[in-house]
């Protein structure tokens, strides 16, 4: 249990950033969108916390949740480094 708990707590955040960004920059109107995506943050963000528990040992939930985390960002950064991704002014 403690396993599980602490990736919730470690991990869930970044991982609840990570996919309300990709949303927020994924949209085809980020000034108006980017605010309730915002909104919707802190509703990610308990999900995500809530889907870690959802794995049979703690050493899963790492991992899985890590590696997720790692892939995402990476491609975030590959994204917005080919120009592929821009942030609105």
């Amino acid at each position: 249990m403690w396993g599980k708990s602490t990736a919730a707590v470690f991990l869930g955040l970044p991982l609840s950033v990570l996919a309300v960004g990709f949303a927020a920059l994924l949209s085809s109107d980020q000034a108006t969108t980017t605010l309730p995506w915002l909104l919707l943050f802190f509703v990610v963000w308990i999900a995500v916390m809530t889907c870690t528990f959802l794995f049979k040992t703690g050493l899963r939930a790492w991992l899985w949740m890590s590696g997720l985390t790692v892939a995402g960002y990476a491609a975030l950064h590959f994204l917005k480094a080919s120009g592929l991704i821009r942030i609105a002014a």
